[in-house]
């Protein structure tokens, strides 16, 4: 299948609206039964949808005020890259973090993402 850009758009668009929501079902529902989520691309993969639900069961326990951006690089074939980056309070620290990060991201035929693969930056601030 070839994945259209607005299905990406539309993809991503709802993958931070998971994530801004503190949403963990509703991510899992962005992917294939089957997937597999890569944090960073030395971590084990969770593996399967649950394994995408556990993984986020995190964001509405330590994260609050969520913000999610992005911006589709390339669509080829099934394949997406984007360029993303987030920021978020941590519930426990008050402190503020930014990410900055690229998604490499592989599509089924359904429009569900069988893999994602993730490359990100961090940098914490304490409020005061």
């Amino acid at each position: 299948m070839t994945i259209a850009t607005a299905t990406a758009d539309d993809w991503l668009k709802k993958y931070g609206q998971a994530w801004e929501e503190r949403a963990p079902h509703m991510a899992a529902q962005l992917f294939a039964e089957d997937c597999r989520y890569y944090e960073t691309p030395f971590s084990e993969p969770q593996i399967g949808r649950d394994g995408v639900l556990k993984y986020w069961q995190a964001v509405p326990e330590g994260q609050i005020d969520v913000a999610f951006h992005y911006r589709v690089l390339s669509v080829q074939s099934h394949t997406v890259i984007a360029h993303w980056s987030a920021s978020f309070t941590r519930i426990s620290s008050r402190v503020r973090v930014r990410l900055d990060g690229v998604f490499l991201l592989e599509f089924n035929d359904q429009g569900l993402c069988s893999t994602l693969r993730e490359w990100w930056h961090r940098d914490e601030t304490p409020q005061l």
